[in-house]
């Protein structure tokens, strides 16, 4: 089958040849001798026109070609003489696959708000601005799996279900085979877990990084892709309860060698982006954010400022701006802090360092100065942190501390890492739709996944 997104980027192989397209109707217009029609077929944002000359084609063939119907043309590829294309079909035959009833069909040729497109998601993909989005998310899941393997990475997978909370935050959506409205009780009432399908409680994973560290300290480098699960009751267009994640875990790393991989990696998929996916990026900066394009340039022309986090606090203390959230050494930042940092001060993309280890995970690792982490935090213009990451413990002593200190329990496997063979090592997460959010200069994290997870929302 022949796409459309050849015929317009390889004219000349097709100009001159009668061939047929398939694809779906986003516009018909015309008058009395001749009609338009401009047809897509998802390959690409731009549809190839195709002319109907009704001296060929009666009303009665025609009626049926509305917004939304899928068609096959067939006919001679010519040049164009209108503007917008350089080529077009001059059609021959025609064949109706599926109508779509103006009267019915939602996605008609208007304006329509991202609102409502996220009531019709099972259509949506159909419009411009979702199938220049889908596509791009392809790119960039393309980009990150050919990124990690010509490194030398080995691709991880990590468990969906688990018994471990790898942020400690508790935030997880359980997992049970029980009778929730009768389930098995012990003794002191509380319910029976060893009767469930796994014979313990078992929940949905937050995050594959302590499972993908057992990976790292036996193959070297690995990366894992995959899904994750957030139980946080939040409604913010930067939070998703089901999203997906990237997290490398490598082993002989420090939190430089961190860095330096995370900033090669951010930018590697920007630029990907850039140059294979040029068309759906511009109608994203022509349509929705003019900055887009500029925004891109700006991450893969800059060097990344890297910055401890205390003197991070210094500079926004004594910047004399008003923000909404306090500042403080020991606060944990908000975006507006973050992006204050990198659109205001430095106008750079920021790796902020050495944060105070009570805002930052059990298993990151202490610093001599025993108050902070070796953690790094990403951090971009207009969407603030985009990758979270640290150097991880490795000494058997000060891990237990810490997991005892917080009164973690189940561990020990996680611990064994440390016990038989321990390395050095570091990772770091990025989230998928954050990439994305910031790729696409959508404003909203429930635009850039085909099926949006959220509080009180499990369409389809």
């Amino acid at each position: 089958m022949i796409r459309i997104k050849d015929i317009l980027d390889h004219p000349e192989e097709f100009e001159g040849k009668t061939i047929d397209v398939k694809g779906w109707v986003r516009t018909r217009r015309g008058n009395k001798g001749v009609q338009f029609v401009a047809l897509n077929d998802g390959s690409t944002v731009k549809s190839l026109q195709i002319v109907f000359d009704l001296s060929k084609f009666s009303d009665e063939e025609l009626k049926p070609v509305t917004t939304g119907s899928a068609i096959c043309a067939t006919g001679l590829i010519v040049k164009s003489m209108g503007k917008g294309q350089s080529v077009e079909m001059q059609a021959e035959k025609l064949e109706v696959y599926g109508t779509a009833n103006p009267e019915e069909y939602p996605l008609q040729k208007k304006g329509h708000s991202m609102e409502f497109l996220r009531e019709k998601a099972h259509l949506r993909p159909r419009t411009n601005t979702f199938g220049a989005v889908f596509r791009l998310r392809h790119a960039m899941a393309y980009a990150i799996h050919k990124f990690f393997n010509d490194k030398g990475f080995f691709y991880f997978h990590t468990p969906l279900i688990t018994a471990s909370d790898c942020e400690g935050a508790g935030a997880m959506f359980q997992v049970t085979t029980l009778d929730m409205a009768n389930p098995p009780r012990k003794e002191d009432g509380s319910i029976d877990y060893s009767e469930d399908f796994f014979g313990r409680q078992a929940s949905l994973t937050v995050s594959g990084q302590l499972e993908g560290e057992l990976g790292a300290t036996a193959l070297g480098q690995i990366y894992t892709f995959g899904p994750t699960f957030r139980a946080e009751n939040s409604y913010t267009p930067r939070h998703l309860a089901e999203f997906w994640m990237i997290e490398p875990e490598m082993a002989f790393y420090d939190i430089n060698d961190n860095m330096d991989l995370a900033e090669e990696f951010i930018k590697y998929c920007i630029r990907y982006a850039l140059e294979n996916c040029r068309d759906d990026i511009e109608f994203l900066n022509e349509h929705f954010d003019k900055e887009l394009i500029d925004r891109l340039n700006f991450v893969v022309d800059n060097d990344f400022v890297r910055l401890p986090y205390t003197e991070g606090i210094k500079i926004l203390e004594q910047s004399g701006k008003k923000f909404e959230f306090p500042v403080y050494w020991g606060a944990d930042l908000a975006s507006e802090h973050e992006r204050y940092l990198v659109e205001e001060h430095f106008k750079k993309p920021v790796i902020l360092t050495d944060y105070p280890k009570e805002i930052k995970a059990f298993y990151m690792k202490m610093n001599d100065d025993g108050k902070t982490v070796r953690a790094m935090d990403v951090l971009f213009p207009k969407i603030g942190e985009i990758i979270g990451g640290s150097q991880r413990e490795e000494d058997l002593q000060k891990l237990q501390g810490r997991i005892d200190e917080l009164g973690l329990t189940g561990m020990d496997w996680y611990v064994d890492t440390r016990r038989f063979g321990s390395v050095p090592h570091s990772g770091f997460g990025l989230g998928f739709e954050r990439l994305l959010l910031f790729v696409t200069g959508m404003q909203n994290i429930r635009d850039v996944i085909p099926f949006p997870r959220y509080p009180k929302n499990c369409e389809y």
